[in-house]
């Protein structure tokens, strides 16, 4: 059972960062293995949170697989929770929190994760383990690109 978890201190805002992990459609763009990603269907709650099903297609050299989760995009709270629901894993969990600090924010990365197959595990397990560890290092490198360097100002 492949568990990782992380906290990078950032220098921009937890909104930014909220917003740049919640916007799931621009993931084939920067971040590692994900190949397609498509938002399935979409609802509203009254009290500002959001929630996603959407669809992954990730690959590594021949291998390509795609699957679903449920994303909750809870913006009064900064959390966002990413749950499995169909495709090769056995189950999946993601969580990310966004913390505001003196200079910036933490940015809380989770992910727990085994696959159905025993041989699947064995051939994409340490490609995934690798990958996953980059995730919330390709966030970051994408808040520089789409926010820029923060000014002190707004750090």
């Amino acid at each position: 059972m492949p568990t990782f978890r992380t906290t990078r201190p950032v220098r921009h805002s937890p909104d930014q960062m909220f917003a740049l992990v919640a916007d799931v459609e621009r993931y084939p763009e920067f971040l590692p293995l994900c190949e397609d990603l498509r938002v399935l269907r979409k609802a509203q709650s009254g009290d500002g949170i959001e929630t996603l099903v959407a669809s992954m297609t990730v690959g590594y050299k021949a291998i390509r697989e795609s699957f679903t989760s449920r994303v909750t995009l809870d913006h009064p709270r900064l959390k966002i929770a990413v749950e499995y629901v169909d495709g090769p894993f056995k189950y999946l969990e993601n969580r990310w929190t966004f913390r505001q600090t003196p200079t910036g924010c933490d940015v809380e990365f989770y992910i727990n994760y085994e696959f159905k197959s025993f041989a699947l595990g064995l051939l994409m397990g340490s490609v995934f383990d690798k990958a996953f560890r980059k995730f919330a290092e390709a966030f970051e490198e994408r808040a520089e690109v789409v926010y820029g360097e923060p000014s002190p100002a707004r750090a």
